[in-house]
């Protein structure tokens, strides 16, 4: 199976960035592409590195209160889950540049599936502005997007 990376660069533009997240996210919910379909938003570290740790130090006390609140739904948890992204969004949007890396991850005999992915993802709202490259499996830049895709959490 073949790994193909799409790049996306949003600039300062939090809002597209974070606009074709959600977009991202309800087609792998939709088409179930749960393993398929990856992607992870990117920050320069210089400039996200100390207030995303203050974001860290603020959310730590809703962790400590989970143990006690199990009988909660899970929809609550992801609810507080946004929740604690919120800071840190916020704090992005203050720093600047975002970029977005997408993996589709397609068996051999899905070829059509994954052409059609390649074909629709670069040329919806959101991503069309954003300089799309793609980048397949065996191209000289293949390996740094690698590393570089399993760096980011």
């Amino acid at each position: 199976m073949a790994h193909t990376y799409l790049l996306f660069d949003f600039g300062t533009d939090e809002e597209k960035a974070q606009l074709a997240r959600h977009k991202l996210e309800g087609w792998k919910q939709a088409f179930r592409l749960d393993k398929k379909l990856q992607y992870k938003l990117e920050r320069p570290e210089e400039a996200a590195a100390e207030p995303a740790d203050e974001a860290e130090k603020s959310a730590a006390p809703p962790k400590a209160e989970k143990p006690k609140a199990k009988a909660k739904t899970k929809a609550k948890h992801k609810s507080k889950a946004h929740e604690d992204e919120g800071p840190e969004e916020e704090v992005a949007l203050a720093n600047g540049k975002v970029n977005l890396l997408v993996r589709l991850y397609f068996s051999g005999h899905e070829k059509l599936t994954e052409q059609r992915w390649l074909d629709r993802i670069p040329s919806e709202e959101p991503f069309k502005e954003a300089s799309p490259r793609v980048i397949r499996q065996g191209e000289d830049q293949f390996d740094d997007v690698v590393k570089q895709f399993d760096a980011l959490e």
